[in-house]
């Protein structure tokens, strides 16, 4: 990888904390966003080499009829099995952050800060440093369970026990609040997690 010019900044959360909220407005002020889910849709296209390698580990009924990724069957199979979920992060996460990588080097000598937007950067945090990925800050959007609880709820129209177990299937959220270096609290309205987001980026434009 290039040596950095551009400040790499990693941006992460928990399920419903506000994650996208606040890369939305990161991008409304003009700041160069990588979106790893949309690479990670990316490497799952019909005919790539990560899905036929999907295809191989949890063979063909993991395909629409039209050839597709069934995402739905896939994310049911994964949340209910840790160790389906590990083999698929082993195939699929190498090919991400390469991809990553090279959106990365693309820009790294025209911006003066990247953001990467990556829910699971503390679960590939070292397979991100061992492809040479190194943040110079880590951002972690964070609220608490009981706001995330309600929020899922609401947003997904499920249970507060089925809400609650997708929170508990992620990494704890106070382990990503201890290992990052900027804390963004969104528990409050939507002004206020705006107002908390800009004064961040204007103290970072003065570094």
């Amino acid at each position: 990888m290039i040596r950095n010019r551009a400040k790499i900044i990693g941006i992460t959360g928990g399920i419903a904390t506000g994650k996208s909220t606040v890369v939305e407005i990161i991008k409304s002020k003009g700041y160069f966003v990588v979106d790893a889910d949309e690479i990670a849709k990316d490497v799952v296209i019909k005919g790539s080499l990560g899905l036929e390698k999907i295809k191989e580990k949890f063979g063909c009924d993991i395909l629409l009829e039209n050839g597709e990724l069934n995402r739905e069957k896939l994310a049911e199979i994964i949340f209910n099995n840790k160790d389906k979920r590990e083999e698929l992060n082993e195939i699929l996460h190498p090919v991400i952050i390469e991809n990553i990588m090279r959106v990365v080097d693309k820009h790294i000598l025209h911006e003066e800060v990247i953001f990467i937007d990556i829910p699971l950067l503390f679960e590939t945090r070292e397979r991100l440093i061992e492809q040479g990925l190194i943040f110079d800050q880590i951002w972690l959007v964070y609220c608490e369970e009981q706001t995330q609880v309600d929020r899922l709820m609401k947003r997904d129209k499920i249970s507060y026990t089925y809400a609650l177990n997708k929170i508990k299937s992620q990494l704890d959220l106070n382990y990503k609040k201890d290992n990052s270096d900027v804390i963004i609290y969104n528990n409050g309205s939507l002004k206020q997690l705006e107002e908390t987001v800009e004064v961040l980026l204007r103290d970072l434009n003065r570094d």
